[in-house]
């Protein structure tokens, strides 16, 4: 059985971790400067953050290790979202 924490508390850390990957994609375009194939930083974007959250839940004995876990998960479409809207932003 998964321990979880309060509603509350879980919509909370979701949403500190969409604020802390949208701030990782701003990081990561401003120190990135090489060329990378967009099909491995998608992959890279969501499929690191989504296994290790993942794990991290499924493996959990306490509230606070799935409130961590669903910190990372959400992590991923912070990161993706920022990098889109950067890409539609400066015109590529």
């Amino acid at each position: 059985m998964i321990p979880l924490p309060r509603p509350s508390v879980l919509a909370g850390v979701m949403i500190v971790g969409v604020a802390v990957g949208m701030m990782a994609a701003v990081a990561a375009t401003v120190e990135v400067t090489a060329t990378v194939r967009p099909d491995i930083v998608i992959a890279v974007v969501i499929g690191v953050p989504a296994i290790v959250g993942l794990l991290t839940i499924l493996f959990s004995s306490r509230r606070w290790v799935t409130a961590l876990g669903a910190l990372v998960l959400a992590v991923g479409p912070g990161w993706f979202g920022a990098l889109a809207a950067i890409q539609v932003a400066s015109g590529g």
